[in-house]
Parts: structure tokens; sequence; C-alpha cells
């Protein structure tokens, strides 16, 4: 019987992809609009993803241009980045709000690797599961007669490679954005 990698392969992808998205949100020496993603202002009644209120972009490589599509919503916008706590300036002109966000200190530096490392971390504690789950269906499998033993090791060995393959993958993400945050 041969075994289906597949849902494991895809379980892999999700997670670095997953840490992907995570670590987009990281601060690093230049401002991105996916920074204020994790922002959800209230509005109409209930909390709304800001990018769903107005448009973002960059003004310049420390500053971010938030244009609500509702000019009645400025307040609840600037109100919403201040209680995100993300260490930036808001200002409010004529055209919308203003994010500026301060140069990085070596201590907000240490700060930020040490939240990539963390979440990195996570994202291995995921794989771990994901292989986790992978062994017990192939034990499941040994023991209802569907493989031999010699068939379920060296599968068992090529879970183990395919999650080694991911944890590598997860590393050089992780090492793209400690690169990012040291610049």
């Amino acid at each position: 019987m041969a075994y289906d990698f597949t849902p494991l392969k895809n379980k892999i992808k999700e997670t670095e992809e997953w840490l992907s998205r995570e670590l987009s949100g990281v601060r690093t020496g230049r401002a991105t609009p996916t920074l204020l993603d994790g922002v959800k202002p209230e509005a109409y009644g209930s909390r709304t993803a800001l990018r769903e209120l107005g448009s973002v972009s960059v003004e310049d490589a420390r500053t971010l241009r938030v244009i609500p599509w509702d000019k009645g919503l400025l307040k609840n916008i600037e109100k919403g980045i201040t209680d995100a706590n993300l260490g930036v300036g808001v200002s409010t002109d004529e055209m919308g709000l203003r994010v500026s966000f301060p140069e990085l200190t070596s201590e907000r530096r240490a700060q930020l690797t040490k939240i990539a490392g963390d979440r990195t971390e996570q994202a291995k504690i995921t794989l771990r599961q994901h292989r986790t789950d992978a062994l017990k269906a192939l034990d499941t499998a040994e023991e209802g007669g569907g493989m031999g033993e010699d068939e379920v090791k060296r599968l068992k060995g090529e879970v183990q490679k395919l999650i080694d393959v991911g944890n590598e993958a997860l590393a050089k993400v992780l090492e793209r954005k400690e690169e990012e945050i040291t610049q």
C-alpha cells in the first residue's frame, strides 16, 4: 500500500506560509502596509480591518499614509492605531492619517529579533505536531495489517526528511527577517 504524503506536504507549506504572514507583521526599518494589518478600529458598530476602511500606502521609508473612504472614521482609525501599541506616531491632516515609524534602537531590534524567533519556534512546534500525526497514521496502518514493518520504517524516514526540509524552510524565513531587522 502506497502512503500519500500530500496532506503532510500541504500542512508543512501552510505552516511556512503562516510564519511568513506572522513575520510580515513584525516591524523592520522600513514602513510597509502589512504592519497595520493587525489594526482593527471600531467602525459601524464592530471591529473592522483597517484595509477595509481605507487605503494604506507608503509615503516614504518610515511613513505610511492612511486615507479612509469615510472621513467620519478618522478619529476611530487614529484611536485603533494608537491602541494597537505599535510604537508609532499618528497625525491627521486634510487627506487622512500619517503614521510615522521612529528609527529602531538596537534594544528594539533585539526585541523584534526575539519576537521573530518566538514565532518561528511556534511554527516548529506545529511541524512537530504534524510529524507526530503522520507517524501515528503509519502506526495505525501497520497495526491494521495494511503495511509491513519494513515499509513503515522506510515511510517514517520519509516523513522525517519532509519535516527536516520544512524546518530548513522556516529557518530561511527567519534568517531573511532577522536580516531585515538588523538593516
